[in-house]
């Protein structure tokens, strides 16, 4: 594995603990600038990236821990819903360069018309349900 980045605020944040759940490549932790109550991040031990430059095992081991990041935050939060997702490079919207899955609890009425969830990232080509689709 290479070492953490000194100056990488995914790397900072797995070293300080509070995690809610870990295995040998991956850990998961409260994201510093949360979306919605519990948001959280998966985040590779290594640091690296691009998620296509982790092994498969590495990769597996990030969705490893969905479901036990998940039971942690159905007790602590009791959302309706999650989204889930990966920002893979800058054009993608990735600010932080260092693999991360984000899990977003949803709550009912924490948005107008949840439809199309992760599809508002490109807002024009969202509402493929609408009147002009």
């Amino acid at each position: 594995m290479s070492p953490m980045d000194a100056l990488c605020p995914l790397c900072a944040a797995a070293a300080r603990g509070g995690h809610l759940a870990a295995n040998d490549h991956a850990i998961a932790f409260p994201d510093a600038f949360p979306v919605s109550p519990g948001h959280a991040l998966i985040v590779s031990r290594r640091h690296v990236a691009d998620l296509f430059e982790l092994s498969a095992e590495e990769q597996a081991a990030l969705w490893a821990l969905l479901p036990d990041v998940k039971a942690a935050l159905d007790v602590r939060h009791a959302p309706a819903a999650y989204n889930v997702g990966v920002n893979v490079g800058a054009a993608a919207g990735q600010t932080v360069g260092h693999v991360h899955v984000h899990v977003i609890p949803r709550y009912e009425g924490d948005a107008t018309d949840p439809r199309g969830g992760i599809r508002w990232v490109l807002p024009e080509r969202a509402a493929y349900w609408g009147p002009t689709r």
